[in-house]
């Protein structure tokens, strides 16, 4: 289940923020802003919060997101080792399943439930 996101990356007119459009929102109408020290960032359970904790340990320093659109903030000499990273992360948040899932169990660390049953 899940499908990958795509993502168009464009430069900020500021040398340390990029732009990540996605096809599809991931927010409602609330800009959701995350500093690194972010309360959400650090234990928040929606997708956004989810996402602004994995940009952030990449090497993010601030990370908003409003609807389809993540801005994401980080040292200038960074971006070229953590725009693919970014990219990556983002197109791959909804997947369930697969080496690259996002929500999968082994991703999150988890025993799925039906296993425990067993």
């Amino acid at each position: 289940m899940g499908q990958p996101i795509t993502v168009t990356v464009r430069a900020g007119s500021s040398p340390d923020i990029r732009f990540f459009e996605c096809d599809r929102s991931l927010t409602g109408m609330a800009i959701e802003v995350y500093p690194a020290d972010s309360e959400a960032a650090v234990s928040g359970a929606r997708p956004p919060d989810v996402l602004a904790r994995r940009l952030h340990e990449a090497g993010a320093s601030k990370v908003t997101i409003y609807s389809n659109v993540v801005t994401v903030e980080a040292p200038p000499e960074a971006w070229a080792e953590l725009e693919p990273k970014v990219t990556h992360t983002i197109e791959h948040l909804f997947e369930f399943y697969g080496d690259e899932a996002g929500w999968s169990f082994d991703a999150r660390g988890v025993e799925p439930e039906i296993s425990k049953i067993q």
